[in-house]
């Protein structure tokens, strides 16, 4: 899947039950809860969540989401490091 490309989403065409919705594991806590990013429609605009490992399942079914490929991650990554650093400034990972 190709990177996710803004430019393509117009919010006032599609309704919000018809976007793409995204998730993306961030860790496992404990073998019970997983953290993880959720986002509708632009994987870089996403909220934070904190489930139990069967109520993330659920959660996943029920909203039919798309898993973040690492590609699509990766922008995300940048996109955010961005915002942090700046365009021109190098982030920390990438200064060594």
């Amino acid at each position: 899947m190709a990177p996710f490309d803004r430019s393509k989403l117009d919010p006032e065409s599609v309704p919000v039950s018809e976007l793409t919705r995204y998730v993306r594991i961030r860790r496992e806590i404990g073998h019970k809860f997983i953290e993880f990013d959720f986002a509708i429609g632009d994987p870089t605009l996403y909220v934070e969540l904190v489930l139990p490992r069967s109520a993330f399942t659920a959660f996943c079914h029920h909203n039919k989401v798309v898993m973040m490929t690492e590609e699509q991650a990766d922008q995300v990554d940048a996109d955010m490091a961005k915002w942090r650093y700046g365009e021109d400034t190098e982030s920390p990972q990438q200064s060594s």
